[in-house]
């Protein structure tokens, strides 16, 4: 009997449960998990010094290197921090995503993109103030030239955005959703009006409020500290609710007194650019993920919420799960115990005692490791 010759073989490394596994990877894909003997071009042993994960998905960022306003080089948000795979969550509407596809297309990292409802994208902060901006045809246009690169839609819904056209850029997302196959819509929420409550009234099962923890009046807590009527119902009828902390988009406050009422977040995900990454406050997914931690969510629920939720939510089908046939897409991470502090968007600081460590990305079987991952006596490379 010929013996299989894999690509990659991960030996001994540790699930979030101390549970030490071996990870075969043929052509891209996981190919066996377990204990494995056969031999490989390529192996790397792990020895049980570091944790594995499918690989991380950040389900909101912005890395659309051209856009004049939220910018970010594809790499520095994805695979230098361990994450595998980044959505873009509106940077580019139909004018620009053929510019957008065709720059990702040299990365690292596996980039995905949420088509914004205005053609323009984010050109400006306003970009759904004017209605002539949304245009059906070319939003179809853009989802049939890239369907494998655009999962989903965005539309920013606050006061700043939309102007005076309240929800009226949200019905036409809508429209616009039902034409194209019920994509995912990112819904992101901020300042009133609209308010909130007849944001949520239009949302259907599937889609995904952005920011869901931010700390302005009008958030997903009523002024009693409540999670209000109308996101509830929301979540009844299966809306997700999607981090996307930013540079002011999260409350320490605000998310502790929703987690105690079992309000968790679906996705963490960190809406990062070039500015909050290298002046904060969000710096990278690891430390959005690691201030969930210090809320009190366990690491294998934080883990699952940027890996198995973010892939479903987004219908990834062959990512986030560590399973034999999906991508061969991983996450290798440590977690420091030393002191650190967190700082949400509000300028609250709290104190932390364990954070994530991203050591390394492997993408379709590559291993390509974190700044962290290339001082870390873990690998031998």
């Amino acid at each position: 009997m010929m013996t299989t010759l894999y690509d990659v073989i991960i030996k001994q490394a540790k699930r979030v449960d101390n549970t030490l596994i071996d990870i075969a990877i043929q052509n891209g894909r996981i190919a066996a998990i377990g204990a494995i003997s056969a031999p490989a071009r390529h192996e790397i042993n792990l020895g049980g010094r570091c944790y594995v994960s499918a690989g991380w998905i950040d389900s909101h960022v912005h890395c659309y290197p051209a856009s004049p306003i939220y910018h970010d080089e594809p790499d520095r948000v994805g695979v230098a921090g361990g994450v595998t795979s980044v959505v873009d969550a509106g940077s580019t509407g139909a004018d620009h995503i053929d510019d957008f596809y065709r720059l990702t297309r040299v990365a690292k990292t596996r980039v995905f993109a949420l088509l914004n409802i205005a053609r323009t994208g984010i050109v400006t902060q306003d970009e759904l103030a004017d209605m002539s901006r949304i245009d059906m045809a070319l939003a179809g246009e853009a989802i049939a030239r890239h369907p494998d690169f655009i999962i989903g839609l965005k539309a920013r819904i606050s006061s700043s955005v939309v102007g005076a056209n309240g929800v009226k850029p949200l019905v036409r997302a809508k429209m616009i959703q039902r034409a194209n196959g019920d994509l995912p819509l990112m819904v992101h929420i901020g300042n009133n009006p609209p308010d909130l409550g007849t944001i949520a009234e239009l949302l259907t099962e599937g889609d995904i409020i952005t920011h869901c923890y931010n700390g302005k009046p009008n958030r997903i807590l009523t002024a009693a500290g409540e999670l209000r009527a109308s996101v509830r119902r929301a979540l009844k009828r299966g809306v997700h609710l999607d981090v996307g902390h930013g540079t002011a988009s999260f409350s320490f406050e605000v998310a502790r007194l929703a987690i105690a009422q079992g309000v968790y977040p679906n996705t963490i995900s960190s809406d990062i650019y070039c500015r909050n990454r290298i002046d904060g406050p969000v710096h990278s997914l690891a430390a959005v993920m690691s201030k969930f931690l210090t809320l009190g969510m366990t690491s294998r629920q934080v883990i699952d919420c940027v890996t198995l939720h973010a892939a479903t939510a987004l219908r990834l089908t062959h990512k986030g799960r560590l399973e034999p046939g999906h991508d061969a897409d991983l996450t290798l991470f440590d977690f420091s115990t030393e002191p650190c502090v967190f700082t949400d968007a509000e300028g609250v600081s709290v104190g932390g005692q364990r954070r994530f460590v991203p050591l390394a990305a492997v993408v379709g079987g590559e291993c390509l490791l974190t700044d962290e991952g290339k001082l870390s006596h873990v690998f031998n490379l």
